[in-house]
């Protein structure tokens, strides 16, 4: 059984990592969910320099590690005289890697949109950015509900690399609970129960959403 004075002992320290590992996760999946948007109109443009921009921004940012993402705003911008924190560049990284995963969820879900719809707009006098806003962007998030309330999950838990970069989040205080404690297991078994806490409620309203949208349709 889990020592519970080790959690009521640091239940402060816990709590500090805990409300900043949910501050970084709102952050980043604001901020991911509206640049994944961008990039995704940008992957179907008729503009052959945006289309290129958005190609070259999923398929380079998903097909590396979401820690060499983070070393590059830690490490990178220093060396440009740009000096941020831990938190600061773990949200960063955090934001701009799940985006590269969101935009193709979202290209997807714009391309599973009848092309009549956009036709539509068009020749009601949207212009494409009206047009993908208002008319196609709306149809295709509820498409892509299930694949983007992964991401979401995926990104609370890849929060945790915020930790190596003294992120301030719930892992770093995780790893110093237990290097003051010596009590690894049992320190890491509470920062796993508060990690679930974040991410079961996101599970269960993503598939309440899932199924309130198939009633309705």
């Amino acid at each position: 059984m889990p020592d519970f004075s080790i959690f009521t002992d640091y239940f402060d320290i816990y709590m500090k990592g805990f409300l900043n590992t949910i501050l970084a996760s709102i952050i980043a999946l604001i901020g991911s969910f509206i640049l994944g948007a961008i990039i995704a109109i940008f992957r179907i443009s008729t503009v052959k320099t945006l289309r290129w921009i958005g190609t070259v921004y999923v398929e380079f940012i998903r097909n590396i590690p979401l820690l060499l993402v983070v070393f590059v705003f830690f490490y990178g911008l220093p060396s440009m005289g740009i000096i941020l924190s831990g938190f600061t560049c773990g949200t960063i990284g955090l934001t701009v890697y799940t985006a590269s995963f969101i935009a193709e969820a979202i290209r997807a879900g714009i391309m599973s949109v009848p092309k009549g719809q956009s036709e539509a707009a068009r020749s009601s006098g949207l212009t494409y950015i009206q047009t993908m806003w208002h008319v196609v962007l709306p149809q295709a998030i509820k498409i892509v509900i299930p694949p983007l309330s992964n991401q979401f999950i995926n990104l609370v838990k890849n929060s945790s690399v915020l930790g190596v970069f003294a992120g301030l989040d719930l892992m770093y205080f995780g790893d110093q609970i237990a290097s003051e404690t010596y009590a690894t297991f049992d320190t890491y078994i509470f920062v796993a129960v508060l990690y679930l806490i974040l991410t079961l409620p996101l599970s269960y309203t993503a598939l309440r959403l899932e199924r309130r949208l198939a009633r309705q349709d």
